[in-house]
């Protein structure tokens, strides 16, 4: 074609395309991304062998996912991972579902219908200028399906020799032409894992329902109104070990850990035009945990205000302000765990603001912004960041960014202790027992980030996403050695204080490939790497060590439709060892092959970690109550019915 000709195709750019709102807080797409950002989409959640949040996530390169035991992860990103894990930010539907007992994230609460996620936006790398604390290493976002896109009614049943049942139901359905409704349940039961010694006992068993209402009242559809919750009741299986003052100074906990909760979320919506908006965001959520040992009840209040608007013809600006209130009350037994206070009610506020400046219209932009809040822990914080994007054509484009970002300190690392069972001394028959115990005056993690990355779809049917980043850490945690006592019962207690007294840095990077030999066979293949180096001073031992994290991690996966009706999915995973953990690397692969004999009907046969009969994939050192299990190969059949 001559240059005229060339003049009106139209590029076709899938994956520089998908659109994403986590990296702006507003509508634009990966190739339009200044950051590390990969997108689950809906079609990728329908062809994976997963069947709960934390498996999809198995697909993001540079993202740890370990399982722990049946019903707990330990998830992240670039480094510091554990059950805890408190430099990852996680949303769901602009609601923050880390728990202040940690500020890590409870995975197995965090639930829902598969078929109802829209997308799940991951930002590898720090978030906190728009987010806020805990977006230091990261952001996942899963925004749900609207109501008018989950109409009509949906059945899905199935049952494995792991996941022993799986089902949920949905209905969807409009009142007049511009309410439209959903409403759910979904039920499911998990075996306990493998344990070696024959000890497991993590088996796994929820239900929840939940509702979503859209509302626009305007013809010219210029207000939303968002109205949704859900509300959950479970058991995770435990299997651990308490200290106790008494002989024998330790139990056994072979129990079920109660976990009920709920949410409910409102949002409204209102738009002058493409360029301008403004909404109002408010949700409530409650959660409690009942063990032997302790108990905990945690109810947030969250109110959050942002406009977006431009300046003249070069800037977008984006502002927002945000007041949480959390009430948390802890029981315990006072020995092996506590809190004191055992209850306190604090607040945070805050307040971003951001610009988008055209330097160069459609080729060079710079955004530049930072988030100031206030919280309870660590009084005033400040994230700011710069980020350059440089896009030569639709097929391209560059980006680099440098960010500061924050961990705020949780409960338990100001207010609680931790005992673990005795151990003996040289001069028998005395015993002493190690004792965490939280520090008022402990502040805030610091990251100052440094990134670079480059995305480019040469072809409609290859593209590739490649991203670099340095980390500097200071004020991390770590223990430190306190005077030991005794207590009432005569009991040697000895001391390990949190105290900032670590520091650290790591570079890495993630690189992701995507090609389509044909219209019906899809490749992706990624890799990510990582190098971490902690330092302590003198005396600290610090908390999370380098080794918790895998140094290199590949992803292999595969979509074929196979004539009309037949679909086969491969997914083949290796991830390093972890040696300060002491787990070994392992290979797996995950297989699914579905039929769907109408429109409306889809059979499901899918095989997950099939190369080996079990691997171990993280364990917990030192241990407090619970114990891990091995992740088991595993076969189930779905069912899934649409009308």
């Amino acid at each position: 074609m001559d240059i005229e000709q060339l003049a009106k195709v139209d590029v076709v750019v899938p994956s520089m395309d998908i659109e994403v709102t986590s990296v702006s807080k507003q509508e634009s797409t990966v190739g339009r991304s200044p950051a590390a950002v990969f997108v689950i989409t809906a079609e990728m959640i329908h062809r994976s062998a997963a069947n709960c949040i934390p498996d999809l996530l198995r697909m993001v390169p540079g993202l740890e996912v370990a399982r722990i035991n049946s019903s707990t992860w330990a998830i992240t990103s670039r480094g510091f991972n554990g059950r805890y894990a408190d430099k990852l930010l996680v949303l769901i539907d602009g609601r923050t579902v880390y728990t202040p007992w940690s500020s890590g994230v409870h995975w197995d609460v965090q639930d829902m219908l598969l078929e109802d996620i829209e997308r799940i936006e991951v930002i590898r790398g720090p978030g906190g200028t728009l987010w806020g604390a805990n977006a230091v290493n990261g952001v996942i976002n899963i925004i749900t399906k609207k109501a008018k896109d989950t109409q009509g009614a949906l059945v899905t049943y199935g049952g494995g020799n792991h996941d022993r049942a799986l089902g949920g139901v949905r209905c969807g359905g409009a009142i007049g032409e511009n309410l439209h409704y959903r409403i759910y349940g979904k039920h499911f039961e998990r075996a306990a894992g493998f344990s070696p010694n024959g000890s497991a006992h993590d088996d796994w068993r929820q239900g929840r329902v939940g509702f979503r209402a859209d509302w626009e009242p305007d013809r010219d559809k210029s207000n939303l109104l968002t109205v949704q919750g859900d509300h959950y009741v479970g058991r995770d299986g435990v299997f651990g070990d308490a200290a106790m003052p008494v002989p024998p100074y330790q139990s056994i906990l072979l129990e079920n850990e109660e976990v009920t909760g709920g949410n409910i979320l409102a949002r409204w919506t209102h738009t002058y035009n493409e360029d301008s908006d403004w909404s109002l965001q408010t949700y409530f959520d409650c959660a409690q945990r009942a063990l032997t040992v302790s108990k905990q009840n945690i109810n947030t209040f969250d109110v959050e205000f942002q406009h977006r608007f431009p300046v003249a013809q070069r800037h977008k600006v984006i502002w927002g302000t945000r007041y949480r209130q959390i009430h948390d009350d802890y029981a315990s037994d006072g020995f092996s765990t506590g809190f004191d206070p055992p209850q306190r009610t604090t607040s945070l506020f805050s307040m971003f603001v951001q610009d988008q400046i055209t330097l160069v219209e459609d080729r060079l932009f710079f955004t530049v912004g930072s988030k100031f809040e206030h919280n309870d822990y660590s009084g005033f914080e400040y994230q700011p960041s710069g980020r350059v994007l440089y896009t030569p054509d639709k097929k391209h484009s560059a980006w680099a960014a440098i960010s500061r970002a924050v961990r705020t300190p949780s409960r338990a690392e100001q207010d609680g202790f931790f005992t673990f069972p005795p151990e003996p001394l040289p001069f028998d028959p005395f015993r002493y027992f190690a004792r965490i115990t939280g520090n008022p005056n402990y502040e805030s993690d610091n990251l100052m980030a440094y990134e670079i990355g480059y995305r480019a779809q040469p072809q409609e049917q290859f593209a590739y996403d490649i991203a670099l980043f340095y980390n500097v850490y200071e004020n991390l945690g770590g223990l430190q050695p306190k005077e030991p006592f005794f207590d009432p019962y005569g009991n040697l207690i000895v001391p390990l204080g949190f105290v900032k007294g670590s520091r650290g840095q790591s570079y890495g990077m993630e690189v992701v490939g995507k090609w389509a030999p044909s219209d019906r066979w899809r490749l992706s293949a990624s890799y990510s790497f990582l190098h971490m180096k902690l330092l302590s001073d003198p005396g600290v031992e610090p908390f999370i060590t380098a080794g918790a994290s895998p140094r290199n991690q590949v992803r292999f996966g595969s979509s074929w439709d196979l004539g009309r009706n037949w679909q086969f999915d491969m997914a083949v995973r290796y991830v390093d060892n972890l040696p300060s953990l002491e787990v070994p690397s392992y290979i797996t692969m995950d297989l699914r092959l579905a039929w769907q004999p109408n429109k409306n009907l889809e059979l499901a046969v899918i095989g997950r970690n099939l190369l080996d009969n079990h691997h171990l994939e993280f364990t917990e050192l030192p241990r407090v109550y619970f114990y891990g299990t091995e992740v088991e190969r595993s076969v189930f059949g779905k069912a899934t019915w649409r009308y």
